[in-house]
């Protein structure tokens, strides 16, 4: 790893650390989990920056390119249909959600209507477009742990939004898929 490389995983490590130090400390919560995978994303795309760009036209890379873009087109629809429709709860005391997390009402709408969680999708599409970039041990050790982080974070927030919801979330999982549309 070259001293850029370093810098730039110290420097991202603080920024997550400094936004998420209330979830770090309750690991009942779904952020918790959230900053592991998290930061296993931000050593893997770390690892693999300098080669983004060498074989620009290869299989690998336009799979990469095309996961990439949705993970960017998810991050996108997911916050916008979180912040459109989830009207807003008064937070708690020390709540570690970040504002937009805390909504009045169930979102079922727009991409919502198809996953739960387009957020954490986002991840995970984010997560294995950097891994096709270019393929190592430690690529697939560092996607497998974030894809296994951002499902713990999924299962987490599930049960924080059935107290929420209640029945009305449970319903809900059982019309729409977890991470992609019509699949899983």
């Amino acid at each position: 790893m070259k001293i850029y490389q370093i810098v730039i995983l110290i420097l991202a490590s603080l920024v997550l650390i400094a936004i998420s130090w209330r979830s770090l400390r309750r690991v009942n919560h779904h952020g918790f989990y959230r900053c592991f995978a998290w930061e296993l994303i931000i050593i893997q795309v770390t690892l693999q920056v300098p080669l983004w760009f060498l074989t620009p036209l290869r299989w690998n890379q336009l799979i990469s390119w095309t996961l990439l873009l949705a993970s960017l087109y998810l991050v996108m629809a997911g916050y916008y249909s979180l912040s459109r429709f989830g009207g807003e709860r008064k937070r708690e005391l020390q709540n570690p959600n970040f504002p937009f997390e805390n909504t009045s009402q169930l979102v079922t709408t727009g991409i919502y209507t198809y996953i739960r969680h387009p957020l954490y999708s986002s991840l995970l599409f984010g997560a294995w477009g950097v891994f096709f970039k270019s393929f190592s041990r430690t690529g697939g050790l560092l996607v497998l742990l974030s894809s296994g982080f951002i499902y713990l974070t999924a299962k987490v927030e599930e049960k924080e939004n059935i107290e929420s919801f209640g029945t009305q979330y449970r319903e809900y999982m059982i019309k729409s898929k977890m991470f992609i549309p019509f699949v899983w």
